[in-house]
């Protein structure tokens, strides 16, 4: 388990992948997620708005948090595989 802002966090039950890396320059109006299992999954930003509203230096202060979420050094909303997966 991992703590981000106080929250303790777990994995996600019966999901087996995590995200290795974040790319959000490669992309116009879009950003990829590499996964664990190899996949790389391009979703547009604009899917995010809370995303989409950053500045492209704070899109790029991303962390990974126990494998399976992320956020922002200057968010408090943390993000999930599952929304990834879901908006791609």
């Amino acid at each position: 388990m991992g703590q981000f802002g106080g929250f303790i966090m777990c994995k996600i039950p019966n999901v087996k992948v995590g995200i290795k890396n974040m790319d959000f320059t490669s992309h116009r109006g879009k950003f990829s997620v590499s996964l664990t299992d190899g996949r790389e999954i391009i979703v547009p930003v604009s899917m995010f708005p809370d995303i989409q509203q950053m500045s492209v230096k704070h899109r790029n202060e991303w962390m990974i948090l126990d494998d399976q979420y992320f956020s922002f050094e200057h968010m408090t909303r943390i993000y999930s595989v599952l929304d990834v997966l879901k908006a791609a």
